[in-house]
């Protein structure tokens, strides 16, 4: 890389945290340099500036932070000396932004087409078939299928993964020089993640674009980067190489950062139990049908004669990509929604088609922890409140319920004296501990973790799967470990199905399914995980 030119220089950058807040700086004294034609990563736990320095790139950092220090070249412009007239003209044109959760960053009211139209019309004096032409081009650039149809198509009718090749079409439309990725991949399955990476790598080689890419997955920095910068509290701890960076890191934090990393290399989880089981499903299927008067009527076979069973003190992972019906299966079983065909036995009662009247007394038995434990929990009562709610509703007294919220507080290793605080009051890391106390507070039998830890930092997951493994062995929990990371259903599973279009097309222990898969869907789901021994 040394033969390439910088198309971004961050030096010493300091961004100031409004006053009384934990600590005086979002970023302290921050300097790495971006060149054409190479990918650099930006790796920290949340809180450690990496969005702070991307925002404040690209002129978009909230009011309540001001950068006091420092400079960022844009090809040797300081962009913090830019106006605002000056950087408008510069986003698209010259740097551009590939945003975490393309559904927030697009509008649902507009088609895909008049949303990265809108780019060339505020930045560009083409006339109208030129600019539908140019559009046309950059659709099929980024790999869309049907362009024409995807240009008149909004948000909501297409995948994650084509509206994130959206964004990166809307991003990439007039050739800027960097491109600044902020986690574009978190919320994609493996072989979504694998196209989106492979596309950003192929367009940064032939186009010579710079490339800040953002994340906390360090599968993906192995995968794509050129070179690594580690960030904690807003400081730069090292930078180098990617390879010196995985395989001899210098720093301890980075040590621990890596160490957390799950692998999906054998861990060796055993046999399976021989004890009661839990929950059993036979021949499970959900429909989705519905029709309106402009459109003929449309019918989804989320889930097709779904056969599962977990015995107590098991975790049975359910993998597939996105669309595979893994949380359509997991919200029949808590009969979130009502299957369509099938039964669910619990123990053995047949709960599928139960009336609510009937279910209510085997609620208690199946609880969910959801993926964001910010939404899932009600910002305007405290988490005591939250905690005790349930088994108040089952009738047991308040001081009693209390009682037991503290203690559970204590066995998630949090500070019981904490009840009385809101959600916000937490990271998140420990919101998702509190969404487990919550859930272990109605004593159930079964526990659904939908893309629990997600969203969660490496270290903050690792703790998160700890605490899961030690509750499950204190209180002999069973577990539904549903999760597009296949890493952390290798080492948190005893079992493992596989989903694919709502069909079961492999189950077994976990060493049979990962080590001599017979599916070939299974098979490619597992070639397109990113794998940081690759490089460590």
């Amino acid at each position: 890389m040394a033969d390439k030119k910088p198309v971004l220089e961050v030096r010493n950058l300091t961004v100031a945290l409004p006053g009384g807040a934990d600590r005086a700086n979002a970023v302290q004294k921050v300097s790495f340099t971006v060149n054409s034609g190479e990918i650099v990563c930006l790796v920290g736990e949340s809180g450690s500036g990496k969005s702070v320095i991307a925002f404040t790139v690209m002129g978009l950092l909230a009011k309540a932070l001001k950068p006091t220090g420092g400079e960022i070249l844009l090809e040797g412009e300081n962009v913090l000396a830019a106006s605002e007239e000056r950087l408008r003209e510069l986003r698209c044109t010259r740097m551009s932004m590939i945003f975490q959760e393309p559904m927030t960053a697009l509008n649902p009211v507009m088609s895909c087409g008049e949303q990265i139209d809108e780019v060339l019309r505020t930045h560009t004096n083409l006339d109208n078939a030129t600019r539908k032409a140019k559009i046309i081009k950059i659709l099929s650039r980024v790999k869309l299928p049907e362009p024409e149809r995807i240009y008149a198509s909004y948000p909501h009718q297409l995948s994650g993964g084509q509206r994130q090749r959206i964004m990166i079409a809307m991003a990439l439309v007039l050739d800027p020089v960097l491109l600044i990725a902020d986690e574009p991949t978190t919320a994609l399955d493996v072989t979504t993640q694998a196209e989106i990476l492979k596309l950003i790598a192929e367009l940064q080689e032939t186009e010579g674009t710079g490339v800040l890419f953002i994340t906390h997955d360090f599968g993906v920095v192995a995968e794509i980067a050129h070179k690594v910068a580690v960030l904690r509290w807003g400081e730069l701890v090292e930078m180098g190489p990617t390879e010196q960076i995985l395989s001899r890191p210098v720093a301890g934090y980075t040590r621990m950062l890596i160490s957390s990393v799950p692998s999906i290399h054998p861990v060796h989880r055993g046999v399976r139990l021989e004890g009661k089981t839990v929950l059993r499903t036979e021949k499970l299927g959900k429909t989705y049908s519905g029709k309106s008067f402009f459109q003929k009527a449309r019918v989804v076979k989320a889930a097709i004669d779904v056969d599962l069973d977990i015995r107590r003190g098991e975790t049975l992972g359910i993998v597939g990509e996105s669309g595979s019906g893994k949380s359509t299966v997991a919200r029949c079983i808590a009969r979130l929604i009502d299957p369509s065909e099938g039964k669910v036995y619990l123990g053995d009662t047949e709960i599928a088609t139960m009336s609510a009247s009937r279910l209510r007394p085997h609620r208690r038995k199946v609880q969910i922890v959801f993926q964001d434990p910010y939404r899932s929990m009600n910002p305007r009562i405290t988490i005591g409140e939250s905690i005790i709610e349930g088994p108040m509703n089952f009738g047991l007294p308040r001081d009693e319920a209390l009682a037991r919220a503290r203690k559970l507080m204590e066995t998630v290793r949090l500070d019981p004296n904490a009840l009385d605080r809101y959600p916000h009051q937490f990271s998140g890391g420990q919101r998702q501990r509190i969404c487990i106390a919550r859930a272990l507070a109605m004593e159930p039998e079964l526990l659904i973790a939908d893309e629990a830890v997600s969203a969660l930092d490496v270290s903050v997951q690792k703790q998160v799967l700890e605490l899961m493994s030690e509750l499950q062995s204190e209180f002999g929990l069973t577990y539904l470990l549903i999760s597009h990371n296949l890493a952390v259903v290798r080492q948190m599973s005893t079992a493992v199905g596989v989903l694919h279009n709502g069909v079961l097309v492999e189950k077994g222990p976990t060493d049979a399914i990962f080590d001599n898969p017979q599916a070939d869907y299974t098979r490619m789901l597992l070639d397109a995980v990113p794998d940081i021994s690759r490089v460590a």
